[in-house]
C-alpha cells in the first residue's frame, strides 16, 4: 500500500506542468552555473600562476627584508570544488571591475545558491497543496474512506515529493560535473567526491525540510491560495529575514570595537609612536657606548667607514657594539609598541569571535544558513577553510619570519659588517615557499555535522507537526 501511495504521489508530480518548469529550469541553472564557474576557476587558475610568477621575479633580483612583507604573502590557489562552490574565497573584488565588471554587478550563481533558493522554491510549490489539494479536487475525503491511516498518507506524500525533487536535482548535478570533468584543466580528487556526495546528501536533507512545510502550511489551511502566500511568507523569513538579520541582531547583543579604529590605532603605535621611542632609546644607548669607544664620534664616510671596519679590529668592535646597541634599542621599541597593538587586536580578536559565534548560532534558525555552513565546510570555501589558511599562514611566518630571515641577516652580516641588511637586494630563491594544503576530509565531515544534525532535526520536528496537523485536519 505504501508504494503504491508513493508512486501516485510521484506520478502526479511528474505529470504537473510545475514539475516539468521546475526541472528545466533546474537543469540549465545547473549546467549553465557548472560551465561558467569552470572558465572562471581556470581564469584564477592563471591568474594566480602569474602572480607567483611575478613573486619568484621579484626573489631573484629585487628582494630586500625592508619591503618582502608587502610581496611575499600567503596566497592559496583556486581549488577545484570552486567550480561548484564559490563560498568566501571567490569573492570578487572591486579592484577587478575594471577588468571585468559583470561578476561585481551580477554575481555569478553556484551550488549553494541553487540549491538554498531555487530548490526550497520548487519544494514548496510542489508541496503548497499537498492536504488543501487534494480536498479540494476531493480524493482525500475518497483515500480516507477506504481505510487508509492518515500517517501513511502522509508520509508517502512526503517520501514521493521529496524523490520526485531529488531525481532531477540528482540528473543536474550529474550533468554540471560532466562538463567540469571534461575540462582539461578541472581535476577532482578522491575527498572531493565524498564532499560532493555529501553536499548532495544535504540538499535532499535541506529540500525535505521545506517540503515538510509545504505539507505542514497544506494541512493547515482549507484551501491552496492561501496556502501558497503562507507558504512563501514563511519562506522569506526563513530564507531572506533570519540569515540577514543575525550578524545585527549579534552585534547588538555582543558589541566589538570598529576594526578600522583599532587598525588606526595600531598605526599609530607601531609607526609614529614605534619610530618616536627608538630614536629615544637609540639615542640613550648609544650614548652609554659612547662612554666605552670615544672613537664611534668621529664623522667618516661611507667608504671611510668600511676601510677602518676591514682593517682596524679595535674600530671594528667598537662599531659592532655600536651597531648591538642600536639593534636592541629598535628591538625594544619594536617589542614595546608591537605588545601594545596586539593587545588591541587579541581584544579585538576575541570579541569578533564571540559575535561571530553568536550570529552563526542565531542563523542557524534558518535552514539556508544551515545548508551554507555545511556546503562551504565540506567544499573547503568557507570559514573553517579561511581559520584553516590562517594557521598555515603562521606557521609559514614563522619559518620564514623568524627562522629563514633571521639566518640570511647573519650570513650579510658575516661577511660585510657595514652592510644595510634590511635594505639590501637579496637572492631569496631559498627562501620557505607557502604551500596550501586542504583541511582532511575527516575534519570537514565533524565541522559539517552541527549543521546536518540541525536539518535532520528540524526534518523530525516538521513531519512531527505536519502529521499532527492533518490528523485535526477536516476533510469535509
Amino acid at each position: 500500500m505504501m508504494k503504491t501511495l508513493i508512486a501516485k504521489e510521484i506520478r502526479a508530480n511528474l505529470l504537473s506542468f510545475r514539475f516539468l518548469a521546475s526541472f528545466v529550469i533546474l537543469f540549465v541553472l545547473v549546467v549553465v552555473t557548472a560551465a561558467v564557474l569552470a572558465g572562471d576557476y581556470v581564469q584564477k587558475l592563471d591568474e594566480y600562476s602569474e602572480r607567483q610568477a611575478e613573486v619568484e621575479k621579484y626573489l631573484r633580483t629585487y628582494a630586500h627584508f625592508n619591503r618582502i612583507q608587502n610581496v611575499l604573502r600567503p596566497a592559496q590557489p583556486p581549488i577545484p570544488f570552486q567550480t561548484l562552490v564559490r563560498g568566501l574565497t571567490a569573492d570578487v573584488n572591486m579592484e577587478n571591475f575594471d577588468n571585468d565588471p559583470l561578476p561585481v554587478m551580477f554575481p555569478l550563481t553556484d551550488l549553494t545558491f541553487i540549491v538554498t533558493i531555487l530548490m526550497s522554491l520548487i519544494a514548496l510549490i510542489l508541496s503548497y497543496d499537498a492536504i488543501s489539494g487534494e480536498k479540494e479536487d476531493e480524493t482525500l475525503k475518497l483515500m480516507l474512506a477506504n481505510g487508509l491511516p492518515r500517517s501513511k498518507i502522509v508520509a508517502a506524500k512526503f517520501a514521493g515529493g521529496v524523490l520526485t525533487i531529488a531525481g532531477p536535482f540528482l540528473v543536474s548535478l550529474a550533468a554540471g560535473m560532466l562538463i567540469i570533468l571534461l575540462h582539461p584543466r578541472v581535476a577532482w580528487t578522491g575527498p572531493d567526491w565524498g564532499a560532493l556526495g555529501l553536499i548532495a546528501a544535504g540538499a535532499v536533507l535541506y529540500v525535505s525540510v521545506f517540503y515538510l512545510i509545504g505539507i505542514l502550511v497544506s494541512s493547515a489551511h482549507r484551501s491552496s491560495a492561501s496556502s501558497i502566500m503562507t507558504s512563501l511568507f514563511i519562506w522569506t523569513l526563513l530564507v531572506l529575514v533570519v540569515p540577514n538579520l543575525s550578524p545585527y541582531v549579534a552585534s547588538f547583543l555582543s558589541p566589538a570595537p570598529s576594526r578600522i579604529k583599532v587598525a588606526r590605532e595600531t598605526a599609530r603605535l607601531t609607526d609614529v609612536d614605534r619610530d618616536d621611542l627608538g630614536r629615544k632609546l637609540s639615542a640613550q644607548y648609544r650614548a652609554e657606548v659612547l662612554k666605552e669607544y670615544p672613537v664611534l664620534g668621529e664623522r667618516l664616510t661611507e667608504a671611510e667607514l668600511k676601510r677602518r671596519v676591514a682593517e682596524d679590529p679595535i674600530y671594528r668592535k667598537a662599531y659592532e657594539a655600536g651597531r648591538a646597541a642600536s639593534e636592541r634599542a629598535w628591538g625594544e621599541a619594536n617589542r614595546i609598541q608591537n605588545a601594545k597593538a596586539d593587545a588591541l587586536w587579541e581584544d579585538l580578536q576575541r570579541k569578533e569571535e564571540a559575535q561571530t559565534g553568536l550570529a552563526r548560532t542565531i542563523s542557524m534558525i534558518s535552514p539556508l544558513a544551515d545548508f551554507d555552513y555545511l556546503a562551504t565546510d565540506l567544499s573547503s570555501t568557507g570559514m573553517r577553510n579561511m581559520a584553516h589558511f590562517g594557521r598555515l599562514a603562521g606557521l609559514w611566518n614563522k619559518s620564514f619570519y623568524d627562522d629563514y630571515r633571521t639566518k640570511k641577516v647573519a650570513e650579510m652580516r658575516a661577511k660585510d659588517p657595514t652592510a644595510d641588511a634590511w635594505n639590501t637586494a637579496v637572492d631569496m630563491t631559498d627562501a620557505p615557499r607557502f604551500n596550501y594544503r586542504e583541511e582532511a576530509l575527516g575534519g570537514r565531515i565533524q565541522a559539517a555535522l552541527p549543521p546536518f544534525a540541525v536539518l535532520a532535526g528540524l526534518a523530525v520536528i516538521l513531519f512531527a507537526a505536519a502529521y499532527v496537523a492533518f490528523i485535526r485536519y477536516d476533510v469535509r
